[in-house]
């Protein structure tokens, strides 16, 4: 290419050497050695392919194939592709999964009812144990590790988490089911505003704060509004987002404006369960309404008014409905505590003019389900209004705040839309 080439002739003494270059490596490696390590980089590269396309059971069992001193690293390397965790195959298996040293692993969750634990097996030569179950489509569940039977702990690789009145646990959501949108803040709806008051109680002999939920617009257009008051009223608002709730649905449309009184209990059990029930049901007719009704536009027609509440916050609910359906028409009880009184007061009055909303979740705490239902059965025998949901949830504020817009939208239909279907069953 144009680059002159001088030749040289070479001296007939000079030999020529090969040249000689050090290597870093053996020049040669042993067949077993080869075998050994190519068999390992192999099953590794499979695991990844089958990680995505295979079902967990055969992940596990060609995990398990694998050397045991070759598992720990084909682990690590694949368990970035078992995302999310718990891993859902088929919507309706859940594969738990936990990665660290432990003696035990178990599984505690609303369907185990939070006593009993499942136990995880364990990959031999890894640090990784699994549990694996089926729950329903639509299921809604929380739960906790519990390492060598003792110290529950959130599951670190899962990072749904759910706060309620008991603390926080992991969440897993299958694959059916639909996170409300009425829970979370909208910033581009019209919100209400919440009033803070204190109110005594010459019954009780106790002081309570009261917060007040007034809708958008109030008090123009409307003469009175519909009211409904929530017993453990201040977590109706602080773990169900109440609030957000209510605004949310009446910006839609999809339930008329109301009134809303969240009231807190002072002695819990025993205002809602024990000894001060009736001086609570009296304090709350005979004292707090009456207030309510003369400082704001509430409608006095007991068609038009509620009292709602969860667990045993719906026992006193379904007490202070039934004995003062002058006051309350409608009665939401959720996941409801339903004590023996309330039950034989119901079936030997006559029916009254109200109407029931009520509910449970299959994982609910084992002792209400026999109770809901049986209240289901004397509502119907009576010949009662009301909608029945049984719910694949636990005994949690994420049940009830999943759900709370169904009494909501029941109970308060928006004008025009009048809703028919009362008597929905399960």
């Amino acid at each position: 290419l144009g680059r002159k080439i001088k030749m040289v002739d070479k001296p007939n003494d000079m030999t020529i050497k090969k040249p000689h270059f050090e290597s870093p490596v053996p020049r040669f490696i042993p067949v077993k050695s080869f075998l050994k390590r190519s068999f390992f980089l192999l099953g590794v590269f499979l695991l990844s392919l089958q990680a995505e396309s295979q079902d967990f059971n055969s992940f596990i069992t060609r995990l398990n194939a694998l050397p045991e001193a070759n598992r720990q690293a084909a682990a690590d390397s694949l368990l970035p592709a078992c995302q999310p965790i718990p891993w859902i195959e088929y919507d309706t298996m859940v594969h738990f999964i936990y990665k660290g040293a432990a003696a035990s692993v178990g599984l505690v969750s609303d369907a185990t009812g939070w006593d009993s634990g499942k136990p995880f097996a364990h990959i031999s030569g890894t640090n990784i144990w699994y549990f694996t179950d089926s729950y329903p489509a639509d299921a809604r569940l929380e739960y906790q590790l519990v390492i060598n039977d003792s110290v529950k702990i959130l599951d670190p690789a899962n990072p749904h988490i759910f706060t309620g009145g008991l603390g926080s646990n992991s969440e897993f959501r299958m694959p059916a089911y639909k996170l409300p949108p009425e829970i979370s803040f909208h910033s581009t709806i019209p919100h209400g505003t919440l009033r803070d008051t204190t109110f005594h109680s010459s019954f009780l002999g106790n002081d309570r704060p009261v917060r007040i939920y007034l809708p958008h617009g109030y008090p123009s257009g409307n003469p009175s509004y519909p009211v409904i008051l929530f017993n453990d009223g201040l977590e109706f608002i602080t773990l169900c987002n109440a609030n957000n709730i209510l605004d949310y649905l009446i910006a839609r449309h999809l339930m008329a404006p109301v009134i809303a009184v969240f009231v807190p209990p002072v002695h819990r059990e025993d205002e809602f369960t024990g000894d001060e029930a009736d001086k609570y049901t009296q304090f709350i007719v005979s004292e707090l309404m009456p207030v309510i009704d003369k400082r704001y536009k509430t409608s006095k027609d007991p068609g038009k008014r509620a009292i709602a509440g969860i667990s045993n916050g719906g026992n006193i609910a379904l007490r202070t409905g039934i004995k003062h359906a002058e006051q309350f028409g409608k009665i939401a009880a959720m996941s409801s505590n339903v004590q023996r009184v309330i039950s034989k007061n119901l079936s030997s009055r006559q029916k009254q003019d109200i109407s029931f909303y009520i509910d449970l979740g299959t994982c609910d705490l084992p002792a209400l389900i026999p109770m809901v239902r049986n209240l289901r059965d004397i509502l119907e025998k009576k010949g009662y209004h009301y909608q029945y949901h049984e719910w694949h949830d636990g005994h949690s504020w994420g049940n009830w705040k999943g759900h709370l817009r169904y009494p909501l939208i029941e109970f308060f239909p928006y004008p025009g839309q009048q809703n028919n279907n009362i008597n929905q069953k399960p």
